[in-house]
């Protein structure tokens, strides 16, 4: 029983990592074209993404409990599962925040725990029809349905203030960013929060303190909550870069229209219970206004890197899940705390390797692709 206590107590606290990861990691989905086209100062637009995200994990618990007792049998799950699923989710975000990649928090937590479950209960553990159906289906058509929109939106837009002044038009498009940069944090909140919501109800059930079927409750609706703000705050500048400059030149016309079509996703999708990737849906959203601005640069090779990325999210995440399910499984309190430290040395490797060539609110906007590396100095004599 003790190492069930402890466990639990384990998960729960690296299942609020996981959310804060998410946090900072998905910051870009709200606020990139806000601050890439000036309409939020980068501090402000943080601040306010991060409040909206903890008020937006009270809006809704479908999602929680797609994932609590959707995509793998709860009856089947132990504590030590949901650890090493949440591993995988968070080592994920961390290299790809690192990179600079957009990739999907949710499907990294999704592959985690589909690996380590499968791993650690068979096939049978895991709703492989609910996968598809709430995952999978969600994944491909929302960046779709996202960017159409948004390629509409911004053509609309466009066509209706033509002859209207420039300036007056980029101002009220700027104020307009305002408006739906916060709902998207709203959403984020709504849709992001409830899946950290989820994996801990899910470890309440497996550990018996909760019954079947049970919803999240009270305490951990406002700590998801609370963590994913606080990580929000931090500001993920890398992803916020990418996402910004690195896909295509966004105005405010486009930044608003991206918003707007992203958030109507959103929350859609949340109210049916379907756990998408909000991430995927603001970067279908943001090419579909650079498709929709006539004459306006799209990065090709910047999307083909991000796209490559989705695709391997999911089997890379049930990769280390699955292989960290094996540990604990096998090695029980000894091996959790094994992985656990693993996992943070690292975590700490990774942000040490970003400090290299750090992305911050001051030059967050300077250029449109992140590096790793910082650049080797020209010798004297040699052209630049």
């Amino acid at each position: 029983m003790d190492h069930i206590t402890f466990l639990v107590a384990v998960v729960i606290v690296t299942a609020l990592a996981f959310d804060f990861t998410n946090g900072f990691h998905d910051t870009a989905n709200a606020m990139a074209t806000s601050i890439a086209t000036g309409a939020l100062n980068p501090r402000t637009a943080v601040l306010i993404s991060g409040v909206l995200n903890i008020g937006g994990a009270f809006l809704s618990t479908e999602v929680a409990k797609t994932i609590s007792g959707g995509i793998v049998d709860d009856t089947l799950v132990t504590p030590g599962m949901i650890f090493a699923g949440l591993v995988g989710a968070i080592l994920w975000n961390l290299l790809t925040w690192l990179l600079g990649l957009p990739s999907s928090s949710s499907h990294a937590l999704f592959g985690g725990l589909i690996g380590a479950v499968w791993v650690g209960a068979g096939e049978h553990g895991v709703h492989f029809d609910k996968v598809v159906e709430k995952v999978l289906i969600p994944a491909v058509a929302s960046p779709v349905v996202a960017g159409v929109a948004a390629l509409l939106a911004t053509y609309l837009a466009y066509k209706i203030t033509a002859r209207a002044r420039q300036d007056s038009v980029t101002k009220g498009f700027r104020l307009g960013q305002i408006a739906s940069a916060s709902l998207v944090s709203l959403a984020h909140g709504t849709n992001d929060a409830q899946k950290t919501m989820g994996v801990i109800t899910l470890t309440l059930i497996s550990a018996g303190a909760l019954g079947h079927d049970a919803g999240p409750p009270v305490w951990v609706i406002a700590s998801a909550g609370l963590a994913i703000g606080l990580g929000t705050y931090l500001g993920g500048w890398r992803i916020i870069r990418t996402m910004g400059k690195g896909l295509t030149d966004i105005q405010s016309p486009q930044g608003f229209a991206a918003e707007a079509a992203a958030t109507t996703v959103i929350l859609t999708s949340a109210h049916l219970g379907f756990a998408l990737s909000a991430t995927q849906v603001c970067s279908g959203g943001i090419l579909g206004a650079g498709l929709g601005r006539r004459l306006a640069e799209v990065r090709w090779g910047t999307a083909g890197r991000m796209v490559i990325a989705w695709l391997v999210t999911l089997p890379a995440a049930a990769l280390v899940g699955g292989v960290s399910a094996s540990v604990v499984k096998h090695g029980g309190t000894f091996a959790t705390v094994v992985i656990a430290l693993c996992a943070a040395a690292v975590a700490a490797f990774i942000v040490l390797a970003s400090r290299r060539n750090p992305v911050r609110a001051d030059n967050v906007n300077d250029a449109h692709e992140v590096t790793v590396r910082a650049a080797v100095p020209t010798a004297v004599g040699t052209v630049a």
